[in-house]
């Protein structure tokens, strides 16, 4: 297995690292967890998590303090959403730690709404978020301030990547990271993408890399974090549909919060929901906000 980047900081304080300190006095106060050295930091080996006798729950039951809340925007996939969300609850349930599953519908034209409330009721572990608008980021955002579980792992539809579920939570509960990235642009990586979303994925990394001076490879898609300790900088961030998660995994690692990236394999299950070129002007407006508020304002 490829070997993850070392886990990336800074050390200038920012008005991002104020805002966070009202879970607590630094990012990693909380537990005071190892610092990972200059070397880059093996993936430990993911182990089984075990449910502690209060928080074990009989086959069917719904879990009363997830472990981990994984969340799933949607938007018009009636014809995936079913299927994905079976699979999922069957690999994830015999890992044996207590989760639940947020599908953050958004503004849904077919049957996905009903669709999502049908999982609900079948699925003890999936709760159904409904939204009248199309919007990736408001979508996540609510999942992010609706989840129970300790760990967040932020997901998509049509990737449903438990491996990078398990080698997130290793990593997080070892405390050599506060967020995970699972990057499709890391070395290692294998991204079989078309070629039109595979350079997409290139053109928003050089335009974040260039107004707001990020320092990964990838900031969409698989992420998983300590719920907590990330909530301040949940609320600060002020743009939402497409770029919400990339200024989220930006001001992270601006304030200090300690951001890995593992290298992951996606391949695509559908074209996407909407159309990429429309996203354009929009992307393209939150990335001027966002160089105003990081850059000039900081």
């Amino acid at each position: 297995m490829d070997r993850p980047q070392t886990p990336r900081s800074r050390s200038r304080k920012t008005s991002d690292a104020a805002a966070a300190t009202g879970v607590a006095d630094s990012p990693t106060a909380e537990a005071q967890a190892p610092t990972v050295g200059a070397e880059q930091a093996e993936t430990p080996k993911p182990e089984t998590p075990k449910l502690s006798d209060e928080n074990a729950e009989a086959q069917g039951a719904g879990p009363a303090t997830p472990l981990a809340t994984i969340i799933i925007p949607v938007y018009n996939e009636q014809g995936l959403l079913e299927t994905a969300v079976v699979d999922l609850i069957g690999k994830l349930r015999p890992l044996g730690f207590p989760f639940e599953v947020i599908l953050s519908e958004n503004g849904s034209k077919d049957d996905t709404k009903e669709l999502a409330f049908g999982l609900e009721r079948r699925f003890p572990e999936v709760r159904a978020l409904v939204s009248s608008e199309p919007n990736y980021g408001r979508a996540l955002r609510r999942g992010i301030l609706e989840a129970r579980g300790t760990f967040v792992l932020c997901d998509e539809i049509d990737i449903c990547d438990v491996e990078f579920h398990t080698r997130a939570l290793a990593i997080l509960r070892s405390g050599q990271a506060d967020m995970v990235v699972g990057s499709k642009a890391h070395a290692g990586a294998h991204d079989k993408r078309p070629a039109f979303r595979r350079l997409g994925t290139k053109v928003i990394n050089t335009l974040l890399r260039v107004f707001l001076d990020f320092r990964g490879t990838d900031t969409h898609g698989l992420k998983a974090f300590h719920r907590e300790r990330l909530l301040g900088i949940v609320n600060r961030c002020i743009v939402d549909r497409d770029l919400f998660a990339s200024e989220f995994v930006i001001r992270a690692e601006r304030a200090d919060f300690r951001v890995m990236e593992i290298p992951v394999e996606i391949a695509e299950k559908r074209p996407p929901s909407i159309n990429l070129t429309r996203r354009i002007p929009k992307v393209l407006k939150d990335l001027t906000r966002l160089f105003i508020a990081i850059r000039i304002r900081g």
